[in-house]
């Protein structure tokens, strides 16, 4: 019996142990290989770590974000992938016996999560608003859920053509445009931006700028440091025409075009530009030839009546130019030398007036040529001081200027006492219609009026640095005492058509 035992107690043992060697030599393993792309643009990613769980071997990619786990027991796995500034992807993947199992990951950049700033709100100028001027503010606000700091750009669109304002980079919450036209229909949105997400854009508001009221007056004044021209309504509204960012001064107006014609400072060059009366339409002129003189604020052009020339002067020669840009011409030289700083065609183009100076402004003259350049008048000469604001009158038989009475000449020219003058080439008289001026200022560019009644014109202070005003004065007063009414303040250069 106990032999029977001992028999059975080996065979049970026999029996265990081959089950036991059965589990250690035939383990079923199996192979994981991947690639680590990044999302979107599929470009593969290197040094991303790979790991699973349950835990195996842990391995890098390769330069082509390849990677492969060998020979692990075959289960099913959870991989990681994991990079800096991406975010860790997962993968499940199923090993099974003597097989290789392939798995992609499409990595996302950890700001992926990041959400879009919400929809902008626009404030103003309110949706369907009429009337409005040119110069805008422009009001919207926004805001980001992980406070991100947010640029914008303000987009306006028109009903008359393609153009399209775009102002980028914004980044308050306000912006100012001047640069709109009268009587448009304007469309306007904003786009804002986290530097993540895709810009987000807000609905879409219109608007109407008033239509342009008829003008007669135009003038320049100083905005941030340049000239810019503006124009006054019957009903003394202002309306500007020009940018504050360019320098633009001198307009005059030609009645049978429509057009306001002035100057502009570009790069180192002063040019010739027109307008439409509403400041639309802006166009270069000159180019090649610009306008010169010894002193470029001291300088004048002007229109041929028929709208359809400009004369201007370049140091010691006069050219005339098309108004649509072509057709340069030297019209006169300076037989003297000297300088042509302003000039004024007559109202029947049969004459033209010149004033002319040396090089420091001094030794000035104005007198009158016919169309073939042949001197027919002299106005004045060889007086000492000052001489400026040349304008002819409509019936060709006055001629309109200033003089320093002081004959006071210095090298920054200076004026302590400029008067206006009115010369009759007739008769061969001067009268100085300056008699009720304050002392210790200057009358300066002067302009009749269109009906020759009335002269338009610049009082400012001797100092130089004074704000200069804009007044109208009679020729010839129902009283013996001149009457002189300021019209604006810190203006210049005007005109009055």
């Amino acid at each position: 019996m106990r032999k029977i035992s001992y028999i059975l107690s080996f065979l049970f043992l026999a029996v265990i142990y081959s089950c036991s060697e059965d589990t250690i030599d035939n383990i079923s393993t199996g192979t994981i290989t991947g690639t680590v792309v990044t999302d979107g643009n599929f470009e593969p990613v290197q040094n991303a770590k790979i790991s699973t769980n349950p835990a195996t071997s842990t391995v890098f990619t390769d330069k082509n974000g390849k990677f492969k786990i060998a020979d692990i027991p075959a289960v099913e796995y959870s991989v990681q992938a994991r990079k800096d500034s991406l975010l860790t992807q997962f993968q499940g993947a199923e090993v099974l016996p003597d097989a290789e199992v392939n798995i992609v990951f499409e990595m996302k950049t950890e700001q992926s999560n990041n959400q879009s700033p919400e929809t902008p709100n626009l404030i103003a100028p309110n949706d369907n608003a009429e009337a409005l001027p040119i110069a805008l503010d422009f009001v919207w606000e926004a805001s980001d859920a992980e406070g991100d700091e947010l640029t914008y750009q303000l987009e306006i669109k028109n009903d008359r053509n393609n153009e399209i304002l775009r102002f980028s980079e914004i980044s308050d919450t306000t912006y100012r445009v001047d640069s709109l036209k009268y009587g448009y229909k304007y469309f306007w949105q904003i786009r804002a931006n986290d530097g993540t997400n895709e810009d987000v854009l807000s609905e879409v508001f219109t608007f109407k700028t008033l239509q342009f009221p008829k003008s007669r007056i135009a003038y320049a004044k100083k905005v941030n440091g340049n000239n810019v021209i503006f124009s006054r309504d019957l009903n003394e509204e202002e309306y500007q025409l020009t940018s504050s960012e360019e320098n633009s001064f001198r307009p005059r107006k030609n009645r049978r075009t429509n057009k306001i014609a002035f100057l502009r400072t570009v790069g180192t060059q002063t040019q010739l530009f027109t307008m439409n009366l509403d400041g639309s339409n802006q166009k270069q002129i000159t180019e090649n030839i610009p306008l010169n003189a010894f002193n470029l604020n001291q300088i004048d052009f002007s229109w041929a009546n028929d709208g359809a020339t400009l004369y201007y002067p370049n140091f010691d020669k006069l050219y005339k130019v098309n108004a649509d840009g072509s057709g340069t011409e030297l019209v006169y030289k300076e037989p003297n030398g000297k300088f042509i700083t302003e000039v004024d065609v007559s109202d029947d183009n049969s004459r033209i007036a010149l004033l002319t100076n040396g090089v420091d402004g001094y030794n000035a003259e104005i007198y009158i040529i016919d169309k073939q350049g042949r001197r027919i008048n002299t106005v004045i000469e060889n007086e000492a001081g000052a001489l400026g604001g040349l304008n002819i009158s409509v019936d060709n038989k006055r001629v309109l200027y200033t003089r320093d009475v002081s004959g006071f000449e210095t090298d920054d020219y200076r004026r302590l006492n400029s008067q206006l003058f009115i010369h009759n080439l007739e008769t061969g008289t001067t009268k100085n219609i300056s008699t009720n001026k304050t002392e210790g200022t200057n009358d300066l560019d002067p302009r009749f009026s269109p009906n020759e009644a009335e002269v338009i014109f610049v009082n400012t202070s001797n100092d130089g640095v004074s704000a200069p005003s804009v007044l109208a004065t009679q020729i010839n007063p129902g009283s013996s005492e001149e009457v002189r009414t300021v019209l604006y303040e810190n203006a210049v250069m005007p005109d009055w058509e």
